[in-house]
């Protein structure tokens, strides 16, 4: 008996990639494995054809001890039926069935075999991964990180709900096959894609299941849901019917979501791309076999797709694929409904009011212009099109429109009059005709592909919309136009049009006839023979090594090793906050102290990505650029809140104040997990970077025990003066119990925010890592920002400030309802703004607890996050303002904000006193009196023979 028996089917009635080519990849990957003791069992049927019964024949005479060639009876039609046949025929202790064309990654069989005899489980499962339809590259379902997040081993299917809500069973599990001859486990002979079946009924039959981790089985095809709905709609039932029958209601309804989500949400986003024909006969389909109603939890445009679907709307379909594939774009003309909530379309009376689209106005808003037509009259390009306009965006003057092309990649654009604009109830329908021949010249080289757009304009504003339309519209049509380039038709000679991946029309320049085909494949041939392939290679080399001189390595060794020796330049000030991405805190405050005092120095400051926003009167360098290195060399003084880089080191005579950036409630520093699970350089390199602090600022005696002692700072470092952007809060604080709140600052005038409204800041705390190439990450809110915006609109405006290394995801709301001021450089500007701040464990509650102004606590995760994190106190101990793990908690605070903040008002003072003791709005004028006076700076310590990257 072998260890494993991998069964792979050929030549079945409704099987995959079917081939020979598919079903050698299937069996080498088989026997590639580490595992030796695991066979292939082929089950050949009656009707393979011939090249894939030789295919067979051959693998299994190369390796008679390893492949197994079995001829099931010649009824045995169905893909069902030949598995069972394997299932009968296999020998091993386990048994895995693939599809031709899925592979067993290397060490498949090893993993899932330890892990079975490990556990005893009956059932052992992994990951596999799938080709895309775009481009064959191979991609993981998404929901598979949470179901394999770790391996484990479960009691019954229902401890690890996505083994069947979603169709993770599939491929890449294996059976005990005693368990499954117990059992009776069989494929269903009558159902395509009986897999789907198989894996949910299998799970509920079989006792203990392990899930591990590792990747077991690549390249399963994406099913062809065009064709093959009616089977994956039965087979969806029958799983449906399984969960029923075992009492689990709940998981059928959340099955009845994903598959709306995995299969009929992909078929929609396919129509573009299908035939005519082929979208009218899935739709057809998709009326007959889809009776349940459509899951109203799902989010509007899935649910829009779902209904439109089940109602055999296929133009409806395409409309909606459009959609999901841009949401912000105004696909349907949205009808309001009898409540006021917005409608996708009179026959499809489906609720899309949180797309925020009654919200947009002519000229901003996104029109889908569906191109109804393009062929060509008379020698031209003949366009016609609707553009989408729903009554509420129809402006009150007549529309003129222009037909425009644009070259790609460039700024060159050719207009054309559209003479015929007819405006219905809700849309724009027009007509165009364009001499492409005579008026579109394009030069010929780089400039080969022009987009087309449509140009509305009324009332002096205008709309610019794409032109789309399904890839059938232009294929096989014979739309050609002669083209006359101005380096003349050996560039190109005909104008082809063409619908992009990106379902719009566009251009391109063609070459068809003899002379510029000639010279086509001449410049291919000299760009690609030896001596061009060996030039391309210096070339490469050559942006090699200059990117190298620009690398931040090369950088830093170059400024480490020969920058540093420059000699110092006298009262010259690199200031940065939060590396470069903003003008702002701290750092802003003693700039502008400097300034006042009119003390001779000369300010300049980083920035990471662009200068606006910062100030006109000092030098403006890009972090990591030489001139920043090259102002660092030659700095007297280095002012920053989060750190300069690591490794740069601290010239000798440089003086570095370190102004920080709030206190602190999680761990940091060497009292974080992740640090002290670090090597032994690691850390060390962190004790470098920080050791080169002169002064470090604290605002009370809770940074002195939490962010002194993390960082290992001494005391004689240490300046208890308070941050100096504070100054501004405690201000602000004096004049509102002097003068009142009102006039508001003039920020709030900025912002469009009306008097009579309140304003709530959200300022959620730092959740994860920047984006890859140093962009922000977006990320989603934990606070629905639609639902407040619905609920406390009329009486708030919320402010909603994104932390510096991340970018909030915010939903188009009520105008003046939700703002998002992430990209307002100077966060105390917005703290004197606000009535009330919503936050989570971000250290701006530290800040905003000096106004006196009520603090409600958002944390639904709180428990978790500071047993991952660690935190230096308890928060519900000790907050400035209720703790509230739900959002009706925090809404329920905010409806009685006046009771709460009288019942916190203590705690608030109290939480004051203790973590701002220091702040007395004198922190700014203090630090420039100990740092930059000549007193001050006398008094440095010199310790920087130890500094970071000596």
């Amino acid at each position: 008996m072998t260890d494993f028996s991998c069964v792979i089917t050929a030549g079945g009635e409704n099987g995959g990639s079917e081939g020979p080519d598919a079903l050698r990849a299937s069996v080498a990957s088989v026997l590639g494995q580490s595992l030796r003791g695991s066979e292939a069992v082929v089950v050949l049927a009656a009707r393979a054809d011939g090249p894939t019964r030789t295919a067979a024949r051959a693998l299994a005479d190369r390796s008679p001890d390893r492949v197994r060639l079995i001829h099931p009876d010649p009824a045995a039609r169905t893909t069902g039926a030949l598995r069972n046949a394997g299932l009968d025929a296999a020998t091993g202790r386990y048994v895995l069935v693939l599809t031709p064309g899925e592979r067993l990654r290397r060490h498949a069989c090893r993993n899932l075999w330890q892990a079975g005899e490990r556990s005893r489980a009956d059932l052992v499962a992994g990951r596999w991964s799938r080709t895309t339809e775009e481009g064959g590259k191979e991609q993981e379902p998404p929901w598979q990180g949470e179901l394999y997040a770790r391996s484990r081993t479960v009691a019954r299917f229902a401890d690890a709900p996505q083994l069947v809500v979603r169709d993770a069973l599939v491929t890449g599990f294996c059976l005990r096959r005693e368990a499954a001859r117990r059992h009776g486990l069989r494929y269903e002979e009558d159902l395509a894609h009986g897999e789907i079946l198989f894996g949910p009924l299998a799970a509920a039959a079989v006792g203990r299941i392990t899930l591990v981790r590792r990747l077991i089985v690549t390249g399963r095809a994406v099913p062809d849901r065009a064709r093959d709905l009616a089977a994956l709609v039965e087979a969806h039932r029958r799983v449906a019917a399984t969960l029923d029958a075992h009492g689990l209601p709940a998981l059928r309804e959340e099955r009845e979501r994903a598959f709306v989500r995995d299969h009929l949400v992909p078929l929609a986003r396919s129509f573009p791309r299908l035939p005519a024909a082929r979208r009218t006969r899935a739709a057809a389909t998709a009326a007959r076999v889809l009776t349940a109603p459509v899951p109203s939890e799902l989010p509007p445009l899935e649910r829009v797709a779902a209904t439109l679907l089940a109602r055999g709307d296929a133009e409806g379909v395409l409309t909606a694929a459009y959609a999901l594939s841009r949401p912000a774009t105004v696909c349907a003309p949205v009808t309001a409904g009898e409540d006021g909530r917005m409608e996708w379309d009179e026959r499809c009376p489906v609720d899309v009011t949180e797309l925020g689209h009654q919200y947009r106005q002519f000229g901003g808003a996104r029109l889908m212009n569906r191109l109804t037509r393009c062929t060509a009259e008379e020698g031209r390009l003949l366009l016609e099109g609707r553009l989408v306009l729903p009554p509420h965006l129809a402006p009150d003057a007549p529309c003129t429109a222009t037909l425009e092309f644009r070259a790609r990649g460039g700024a060159r654009a050719v207009a054309f009059p559209v003479d015929d604009v007819r405006h219905d109830g809700n849309g724009v329908t027009w007509g165009a005709r364009a001499d492409v021949s005579r008026l579109l010249r394009p030069l010929g080289v780089r400039d080969t592909a022009w987009d087309a757009r449509l140009i509305v304009e009324a009332g002096g504003v205008r709309s610019v919309s794409d032109l789309f339309g399904p890839q059938d519209l232009v294929e096989g049509t014979a739309v050609r136009f002669a083209a006359r380039p101005r380096l003349g038709q050996l560039a190109g000679d005909t104008w082809e049009p063409y619908i992009t991946l990106k379902d719009h029309l566009a251009l391109r320049l063609t070459a068809r006839r003899r002379p510029a085909r000639t010279t086509r494949r001449l410049v291919r041939y000299a760009t690609h023979f030896r001596p061009a392939r060996k030039a391309k290679l210096l070339a490469r080399a050559l942006r090699k090594r200059l990117d190298r001189y620009r690398s931040r390595g090369f950088k830093a060794t170059t400024y480490n090793t020969w920058l540093t020796r420059l000699p110092m330049r006298r009262g010259s000030v690199v200031f940065e906050s939060h590396m470069g991405r903003c003008y702002g805190d701290s750092p802003r405050a003693l700039h502008e102290e400097i300034r006042r005092q009119g003390l001779k120095l000369r300010a300049t400051w980083s920035y990471d990505t662009s200068p606006a926003g910062f100030p006109d009167d000092a030098r403006l360098v890009r972090r990591w650029s030489w001139r920043y290195l090259w102002a660092l060399a030659r700095a007297e003084f280095w002012v920053d809140n989060q750190g300069f880089p690591q490794h740069l080191r601290k010239p000798a005579r440089t003086t570095y104040l370190q102004t920080w950036h709030g206190s602190a409630y999680k761990r940091m520093g060497f009292d974080e997990t992740r640090v002290r699970l670090q090597n032994a350089p690691q850390r060390e390199r962190l004790q470098q970077a920080v050791h080169r602090f002169d002064h470090f600022l604290v605002r009370s005696e809770h940074d002195v025990a939490t962010l002194a002692r993390a960082y290992r700072l001494p005391e004689d470092r240490l300046l208890r003066t308070g941050y100096p952007r504070n100054d501004a809060v405690v201000a602000e604080r004096t004049r509102t119990e002097t003068e009142g709140r009102l006039p508001r600052p003039p920020l709030a005038g900025a912002l469009g925010i009306d008097d009579h409204k309140k304003v709530v800041l959200y300022a959620p705390t730092f959740r994860g890592g920047p984006a890859a190439g140093g962009k922000q990450a977006r990320r989603r809110l934990l606070l629905d920002v639609r639902e407040f915006a619905e609920r406390f609109g009329d009486t708030y405006t919320l402010l909603v400030r994104a932390h510096y290394l991340e970018a909030a995801r915010l939903p188009l709301c009520p105008p003046g309802t939700v703002i998002d001021v992430s990209r307002h450089h100077d966060v105390s500007e917005l703290l004197a703004l606000a009535d009330v701040l919503v936050t989570d464990y971000s250290s701006i509650m530290f800040d905003f607890a000096l106004l006196d102004r009520p603090v409600l606590l958002y944390a639904p995760d709180l428990d978790t996050y500071a047993a991952e994190r660690g935190s230096y106190f308890d928060l519900r101990e000790k907050a400035p303002g209720p703790v509230t793990e739900t959002q009706e908690e925090l809404f329920g605070q905010l409806a009685e904000l006046k009771k709460s903040d009288i019942r916190h008002a203590s705690h608030r003072a109290a939480f004051a006193a203790e973590f701002g003791a220091y702040d007395r709005g004198d922190a700014a004028r203090q630090v420039v009196a100990a740092v930059f006076s000549p007193q001050g700076a006398s008094r440095t310590t010199d310790h920087h023979d130890r500094g970071a990257g000596r």
